[in-house]
């Protein structure tokens, strides 16, 4: 069983590093000692939920970029909160506007996962998921 604690990585929004986001998730998720097939849905709600921003903010990626100071790139952040009774993962990245709730990638996200909240940021949105693990064994 992991101790409980916290983990952030903060990435370049872009595609090509989202098996980094994937890769850390499944690892929590593992240590937390779920089943594998618990840990895979994990993995692919979180690769779903950064894709979901990613690809919303390719729509206005242009319009994006110009509003940016030079040299600040877009990012992609994510935050990991893990104790022995939930794995909290909070996505968030630069789509100002996500797709509507009734489309389908919300009702794989919420198959997957117990509770998918969505808010805005400063940069963007933010996604957030919960698992509930079942508490100590």
């Amino acid at each position: 069983m992991t101790p409980p604690g916290r983990v952030d990585l903060r990435l370049p929004a872009d595609p090509a590093y989202l098996s980094v986001l994937r890769t850390t998730a499944a690892a929590l998720a593992a240590r937390l000692d779920l089943s594998v097939d618990e840990v895979e849905d994990l993995r692919i709600a979180v690769d779903e939920a950064a894709s979901l921003l990613l690809a919303t903010a390719d729509a206005g990626h242009a319009e994006e970029r110009s509003r940016r100071p030079p040299g600040e790139d877009a990012v992609l952040e994510a935050s990991f909160d893990v104790s022995p009774e939930r794995l909290v993962v909070e996505v968030r990245g630069p789509a100002r506007h996500l797709p509507e709730r009734g489309a389908v990638a919300w009702a794989v996200l919420e198959a997957l996962v117990g509770e998918v909240r969505t808010d805005r940021t400063p940069q963007g949105s933010a996604i957030r998921l919960v698992h509930v693990t079942g508490g100590p064994a």
